[in-house]
């Protein structure tokens, strides 16, 4: 039961780290053409709920949100709290 949890998990997370890159990807292109943005608090929720990888990466890597030190802040934070998580799980999941 806590190895298929454990699996579950870690699958919640790349997906949502794909889809948090993809967002961030989206925003930053609709911002250098002016047209309607995706909210910054459905970008950072994203990221603290489990898409901190990708939207981590997004901001290195598309240069987007960077200069916002909330946005610094919550990827951080996402990215140790599920690691953390993830440490914890298989560790207790694979001995």
């Amino acid at each position: 039961m806590l190895k298929t949890f454990f699996y579950i998990y870690v699958a919640y997370v790349v997906l949502l780290s794909l889809i948090a890159f993809f967002t961030y990807h989206a925003d930053k292109k609709k911002a250098k053409k002016g047209e309607w943005r995706v909210p910054e608090k459905v970008l950072l929720l994203m990221s603290f709920l489990g898409g901190a990888y990708g939207g981590y990466a997004a901001m290195l890597l598309f240069r987007h949100k960077t200069k916002h030190w909330y946005f610094q802040a919550v990827n951080v934070l996402g990215l140790i709290l599920h690691t953390v998580l993830i440490i914890f799980y298989a560790i207790k999941v694979f001995g």
